[in-house]
């Protein structure tokens, strides 16, 4: 199992206290510390991901439960309409995000915001999130919105413009309980409903329309 290099600055120090006070005779304490080491780390994982169907497809960016699904406009992300497809990351779910294609990051920016529920519906617009936008070869536009919720505290993207990303690749994690919205023009055809839950870097989410490359 692999973890995100931002676990370290979380999990050392219970690891520190937990010798210390094993070594200074409390016991139950230092067991307390180890066990809260553990769990921290855990939300930390990032466990080898592979997808194996068309690399035209649009993949999830994140793990977690599909709180919604829409069509809207979002200029920020480009001109047109888009489906948006929102998912909801509970404290249990790897909190690392992948790439969803391949393509060229064009836009990569952090708004500040408020830190209010990921499930509430105007999480979107009114709390802390960063936007990636990926340009594919034939010239879509695909957003991964980063979003923090309640618990969350800060987004960590390591997207910059003009990279080149692949699909299925790492691109950042949001700390501890969050929402990511994944954005795909509307001629693209959704393949998941509310409620499914998916694993970033293996499900499908979306096809390119008929022969669209």
């Amino acid at each position: 199992m692999k973890f995100a290099r931002e676990a370290w600055p979380f999990v050392v120090p219970f690891i520190a206290l937990a010798i210390i006070l094993g070594f200074s005779g409390y016991r139950v304490w230092a067991s307390v510390a180890a066990v809260l080491a553990i769990l921290l780390l855990l939300f930390f994982r990032h466990p080898s991901r592979t997808f194996s169907g068309d690399p035209n497809s649009i993949i999830a960016a994140a793990d977690g439960v599909v709180l919604k699904i829409d069509t809207l406009e979002d200029a920020e992300v480009g001109p047109g309409k888009f489906h948006r497809v929102i998912t909801f990351l509970s404290v249990f779910d790897v909190h690392t995000q992948r790439a969803p294609t391949q393509g060229e990051v064009i836009y990569s920016k952090l708004t500040d915001g408020r830190k209010v529920a990921a499930f509430n519906a105007d999480a979107g617009e009114v709390n802390a999130r960063h936007l990636s936008v990926l340009k594919l070869p034939n010239g879509d536009l695909i957003g991964v919105r980063q979003i923090v919720g309640l618990v969350a505290r800060r987004i960590v993207c390591y997207l910059k413009p003009g990279q080149e990303v692949q699909q299925g690749e790492t691109i950042g994690l949001i700390k501890f309980g969050s929402r990511v919205d994944l954005l795909v023009p509307a001629t693209y055809r959704i393949q998941v409903g509310k409620g499914d839950r998916m694993r970033s870097g293996e499900t499908l989410v979306a096809s390119p329309p008929e022969g669209k490359p």
